[in-house]
C-alpha cells in the first residue's frame, strides 16, 4: 500500500509536472502568437504607410514632370516668339540700310549734280569776267599777259 502510495503520488507529481509544462508551454506558444500577430500588424501597417507614400510619390512625380512638360513647351514657345521677333527686326534693319544706302546715293548723286552745275555757272562767269577786264584793258592799250 506504500508503494501504491508513493506511486500514486509520483505520478500525481508528474501527472502536475506535466500538466504545468503543458500550461506553461501553452503560455509560451499564446505569447508568441500575440508576439506574432503584433508584429504581423506592425508589418502590415508599414506596408500600408510605404504604399501610400510611394502612390503619393507617383502622383507628384507625375505632376512635376506634368510641370516639367508645361515649362518646356512654354520656353519653347518664347523661343520662338523671340526668334521670329529678330528675324523681323533683322528684316526692318536690313530694310532701313538698303532705304538709307538709296537715300545717301540719291543726296549724293544729288549734291555731285549741283555742284558740278554750280562749278559749270563759275567757269562760265570766270570766263565772261575774265573775257571783260581782257576787253578793258585792251581798251586801254594793256596785254593781261605783259602784267
Amino acid at each position: 500500500a506504500d508503494l501504491r502510495r508513493r506511486l500514486i503520488a509520483v505520478l500525481a507529481f508528474q501527472s502536475e509536472s506535466a500538466m504545468k509544462s503543458e500550461i506553461a508551454d501553452a503560455n509560451v506558444i499564446l505569447d508568441l502568437s500575440r508576439q506574432y500577430k503584433t508584429m504581423q500588424t506592425e508589418l502590415t501597417n508599414k506596408v500600408k504607410k510605404l504604399e501610400q507614400e510611394v502612390s503619393q510619390l507617383k502622383e507628384d512625380l507625375a505632376l512635376s514632370q506634368e510641370e516639367l512638360s508645361k515649362e518646356k513647351s512654354e520656353r519653347k514657345q518664347v523661343e520662338q516668339e523671340k526668334d521670329a521677333i529678330i528675324a523681323d527686326l533683322r528684316q526692318k534693319l536690313d530694310n532701313m540700310e538698303s532705304d538709307y544706302e538709296k537715300i545717301l546715293h540719291e543726296t549724293l548723286d544729288s549734291l555731285s549734280s549741283q555742284l558740278s552745275a554750280t562749278r559749270q555757272g563759275w567757269e562760265d562767269e570766270s570766263a565772261t569776267l575774265h573775257q571783260k577786264y581782257k576787253e578793258l584793258l585792251s581798251e586801254f592799250g594793256l596785254n593781261a599777259l605783259d602784267l
